[in-house]
């Protein structure tokens, strides 16, 4: 199809179709993206490991020559802190971070999280920016989104898009679902894994973690808030501690006559399948075979729920589980211990 244009006196060519008042408004579109990227320009950085053992996500990053990859992050404060996702640097026994300016560091790992797929690193060099967080419960659909990063090594690439969707949930490599994850449409390639989703006001409102590869547009950050959350830990105590039961659970259907009589509104609890005797958490009230439906007082549908409650306020305190035992509601003592 021709693209014809039509011309008004004293203006500029635009579009057919597009009107004179619509014209300001692309503009503005482009100014934004043009001002955010100068603004995060000599924060991005382009990350590269060697030495990697055989784990991560091997579909979301690029893979070089031997035992080396590459991916993006991140500077969040002038003394050097770094933030990319897990699976870019686990496993990797050197990680080399380059900046846009031409400069290069040998990073050091100061932790990860495979639950949120979140890792912290570290580089010393004078004149480093750290860009600002966004409160992304403030985030909406529809609002710009810009994602920069690295894909397949190309240093420094700028996408943008719209956030499409908040609040999906998306399993890590460790199992365990993360939360309050942004959707967005802005084009995510193997290499942008661990950079930043950013405003209009160049702000972080995500980190870019995944990428559906058939589909077409759909593509997944965590949201800033958690990523802070789980960066300041990883910064403070090298990890995130998490509570653990020492128990082997499945999901398992309810009856309507069992949710009925025992006042419960999920359709679905958690089986015990197995007991870890002697371990790291007190659970000897479990047997085998009982439904958890309740953990400290909130209901429990699947596995993924008990994670989620399991957090590091619970680890060494005593917590009411309840329970159903021959199909009869009762509620137990456990104290979670620490997964390690």
């Amino acid at each position: 199809m021709d693209l014809h244009w039509i011309t008004d006196t004293g203006s500029e060519p635009i579009p057919a179709g597009l009107s004179a008042q619509d014209a300001p408004l692309l503009d503005a579109y482009s100014n934004t993206v043009v001002n955010v990227a100068k603004k995060v320009s000599q924060s991005v950085v382009q990350i590269k490991v060697s030495g990697r053992r055989p784990e991560g996500r091997p579909n979301d990053r690029r893979r070089s020559p031997g035992d080396g990859g590459t991916g993006s992050g991140f500077v969040i404060s002038s003394d050097g802190y770094v933030i990319t996702n897990n699976h870019v640097v686990a496993g990797a026994s050197r990680i080399e971070v380059a900046l846009p300016d031409g400069r290069e560091f040998e990073a050091t790992l100061i932790g990860r999280d495979p639950a949120t797929d979140i890792a912290v690193i570290k580089i010393y060099g004078d004149g480093l920016k750290g860009i600002h967080f966004a409160d992304s419960k403030l985030v909406q659909v529809g609002q710009i989104a810009i994602a920069v990063g690295n894909p397949y090594g190309f240093q420094y690439s700028v996408t943008a898009g719209v956030v499409s969707a908040l609040g999906r949930t998306l399993r890590s490599e460790s199992g365990r679902l993360i939360d309050d994850v942004i959707q967005t449409d802005a084009s995510l390639n193997p290499g942008n894994s661990g950079g930043p989703l950013v405003n209009s006001q160049g702000d972080v409102i995500g980190v870019n973690t995944a990428v559906i590869l058939p589909a077409q547009g759909i593509c997944f950050a965590v949201s800033s808030n958690l990523t802070a959350l789980v960066a300041g830990k990883l910064i403070m105590h090298g990890r995130v501690r998490r509570g653990y039961l020492g128990i082997s659970g499945q999901l398992i259907n309810l009856t309507e006559r069992i949710r009925q009589y025992n006042q419960l509104t999920a359709r679905t609890g958690v089986l015990v399948a197995g007991i870890e005797p002697d371990g790291v958490a007190y659970n000897t009230e479990f047997l085998q075979g009982d439904i958890i439906v309740e953990f400290d007082g909130q209901p429990v549908a699947s596995v993924d729920d008990l994670h989620r409650l399991l957090t590091e306020e619970t680890i060494g305190r005593p917590v009411t589980v309840t329970l159903l035992r021959e199909n009869f509601r009762r509620p137990i003592r456990v104290v979670p211990g620490e997964l390690k």
